[in-house]
């Protein structure tokens, strides 16, 4: 097998895709363009070649920090660097940082922040309140790293990319032919503890779940097109996907927040194909 170069997001993420490159790089076929609806922290992206990339996500707060990173990744940086030293690694100064970012409306200082609270946070998760609030609890880290390096390659990497913020409906429904779609949606809880959902303000339901499958359905029906989902290998996902070919594996993501119960997940991507 090919080896993959492996390229790091600069935000930590609940759910990243970086250890499970190996699975899903070489089940996305050569095409121009790549779309993904859900983007996230972009370990796809990051390691997949395509000459085109359109970069989607429902969170607001990401895509307004992609297009600064984008377009000012040196100033970024720079504004950045303050924000990790031993003095701010502090239970009270991230407080004071999640409440000035829930409270400012400028879009530099609010990026800036965002990265802060995402490398300081608890478990890279990115989680907001009811009313939008930011609320992800302090994370303790001995010493969080400054991701320097990890920016400036996602700016050089995405120069020309397309960063949008919409649903991911609309997303899939404006890809032209002969596009690849990879799609990484909040997983289907597979305990009644492990529900990420509440990733965006808004969460992502059951029935959202069964759309995306019956979508991409529709569109490799319709169009010269390839779609590919991640999610937890369930009787549902199978169910949702069953127009798919469907690749099973055992992924080393942990659900349990007890260590003595933790096991790994079943994992699955589904395939859709219009040349099925």
């Amino acid at each position: 097998m090919q080896k993959i170069k492996r390229n790091r997001a600069f935000l930590k993420w609940a759910g990243g895709k970086y250890s499970l490159l190996d699975k899903i790089i070489p089940s996305l076929p050569k095409a121009e363009l790549l779309i993904e609806p859900f983007f996230g922290a972009g370990s796809v992206s990051l390691n997949a070649e395509f000459n085109q990339y359109q970069l989607n996500d429902i969170n607001t707060d990401l895509v307004s920090l992609y297009n600064i990173v984008q377009q000012q990744p040196i100033a970024f940086t720079e504004a950045l660097a303050p924000m990790f030293v031993a003095s701010t690694n502090l239970s009270e100064f991230y407080y004071q940082k999640r409440a000035e970012f829930n409270n400012t409306t400028d879009p530099f200082r609010r990026a800036v922040l965002f990265v802060y609270l995402n490398r300081h946070g608890y478990n890279g998760l990115c989680r907001y309140n009811s009313k939008g609030g930011f609320n992800v609890p302090f994370g303790r880290y001995v010493k969080p790293k400054l991701p320097s390096q990890e920016i400036l390659q996602f700016a050089k990497r995405f120069k020309n990319a397309s960063f949008t913020n919409l649903n991911y409906k609309e997303s899939m429904l404006q890809a032209p032919e002969e596009t690849v779609i990879y799609c990484d949606p909040p997983y289907i809880p597979i305990s009644k503890t492990a529900s990420f959902t509440q990733y965006a303000a808004n969460g992502f339901t059951i029935e959202d779940q069964r759309e995306l499958g019956d979508l991409a359905s529709k569109l490799v029906k319709e169009k010269k097109l390839t779609i590919v989902i991640s999610n937890h290998d369930t009787a549902l996902t199978r169910e949702f996907y069953k127009d798919a070919k469907i690749k099973s594996f055992s992924a080393k993501r942990f659900i349990s927040q007890n260590a003595s119960t933790r096991k790994p997940v079943k994992e699955l991507l589904a395939i859709f194909d219009s040349n099925n």
